[in-house]
């Protein structure tokens, strides 16, 4: 049995642009995907803290140091310029690498420069079993995206 984890995520990311003739996705800055270790093309889930929408899509890396962030296709009616989203990609991982694995999460500011990065650290129940009762965000690092 696999379990669906989190595996990266741009925290609270600004939308700059929403273009809904463009071919579907979202387009984010090529620094934000490195800093969060996210890849062109990956399957991500999309949350619009504005408006509670979700949604699936895939990447497309932006102009580094643009800062862009556009939902394109369909997805731009879920999104205005200024809504905060939250990106998410997760991974596909066995109990035992799912014990062993570090989400990378990297928080922004309005201008999405990053502020802080974080990497989280999954830990065992005081039952010894791994469950969502059972889970804390540990951080392990933090400091400045360099």
């Amino acid at each position: 049995m696999d379990l669906s984890m989190l595996r990266a995520k741009l925290h609270r990311l600004r939308v700059t642009e929403a273009d809904l003739y463009y071919e579907g996705s979202i387009t984010i800055d090529e620094e934000l995907l490195d800093a969060a270790g996210m890849l062109p093309y990956e399957k991500v889930q999309v949350v619009n803290v504005n408006n509670g929408s979700r949604l699936e899509t895939y990447t497309i890396p932006g102009e580094a140091g643009e800062r862009t962030v556009c939902l394109n296709g369909p997805a731009a009616r879920l999104a205005a310029p200024g809504d905060e989203v939250i990106v998410i990609a997760y991974a596909e991982l066995t109990p035992s690498e799912a014990r062993e694995h570090h989400p990378r999460v990297v928080h922004v500011d309005e201008n999405n420069d990053v502020t802080k990065t974080r990497t989280l650290d999954v830990t065992k129940g005081t039952d010894g079993a791994l469950a969502p009762d059972g889970m804390e965000d540990v951080l392990i690092a933090e400091g400045p995206q360099s």
